[in-house]
């Protein structure tokens, strides 16, 4: 679908079109094809599940090189994927920097969220040199993964670039198991439906400034499940308590295992808590 002039987004759904709409936000430079189809099964149990590339991953546009846009677009990307659909008013849930955009659209757009799911994710602005003396003190991601994060965009063939991408979700997964064949499949068919193997880095790119809104955050008042994940390498604890401390009224539950990769072991939990949250919060 196109959702300004020239840039187009690859959607997709799964579930009951008449079911209550459930809009999934995937991370930084990641396809929406990384959300792994059992979770997404699960969850199309219950709702109409809508997930999407963001530009510049897989099959969407990848503009940034000639037409560079702020981080911030890429939450206005999400309701126009919503608009397009003939969505009034969806549940939402997000992921890294998917949650960081399910937090713009819960200060910008509160009137098209039935609900929000955020997990290993920081607060806006928690990493800003004006943030409140809690959140500054929050810890950062894990060295290693920063060292990694300097060669996302080293050109590689294609097998190389697979193993640099499964080593990634290694290291994203933290302490616990990891079946790297797993998440060696799921790049396989993220690069055969993107037509391509190389990846921008457009979000690590863009203009971040339009994330430092924490002083927004205490207005929020849609209906906000945080998830900790305590193997988080990227935003660890206590990066979701403190998230749930500063959104009036959210709940804050913790998944065991959970780190900053989807993998098997923990899917049956996150199906379960999102559908427990968007159940009792029914359009």
């Amino acid at each position: 679908m196109e959702v300004e002039p020239d840039v187009r987004l690859w959607v997709t759904e799964a579930g009951d079109p008449t079911a209550e709409p459930l809009l999934l936000i995937m991370g930084a430079n990641a396809s929406g094809l990384s959300w792994p189809e059992p979770l997404v099964d699960a969850l199309a149990a219950r709702h109409r599940v809508i997930r999407y590339d963001h530009r510049d991953t897989g099959a969407s546009s990848w503009p940034f090189d000639t037409d560079p846009y702020p981080l911030a677009q890429l939450a206005e990307d999400a309701v126009a994927v919503l608009d397009a659909l003939g969505v009034a008013r969806a549940h939402v849930a997000g992921m890294s920097l998917g949650g960081s955009l399910v937090q713009l659209l819960l200060i910008d757009h509160p009137e098209r969220l039935l609900s929000a799911t955020l997990w290993s994710t920081a607060a806006l602005g928690a990493w800003t040199p004006d943030a409140d003396p809690e959140a500054s003190g929050l810890p950062s991601p894990d060295p290693s993964l920063i060292e990694l994060w300097k060669h996302l965009t080293e050109p590689r063939d294609r097998e190389a670039e697979l193993d640099f991408r499964v080593e990634h979700w290694r290291r994203l997964r933290g302490a616990g198991p990891f079946d790297p064949d797993e998440f060696r499949r799921q790049e396989e068919r993220i690069i055969s439906h993107a037509g391509r193997h190389d990846t921008s880095a457009a979000h690590a790119r863009a203009d971040p400034a339009g994330l430092e809104r924490a002083a927004n955050l205490g207005g929020i008042s849609t209906p906000t499940l945080v998830i900790d994940a305590p193997q988080d390498p990227v935003n660890p604890p206590p990066h979701a308590t403190y998230l749930a401390s500063v959104i009036p009224g959210s709940t804050l539950v913790s998944i065991p295992g959970l780190g900053h990769a989807l993998g098997a072991d923990v899917l049956p939990a996150l199906a379960e808590a999102i559908l427990r949250h968007t159940a009792k919060h029914p359009r």
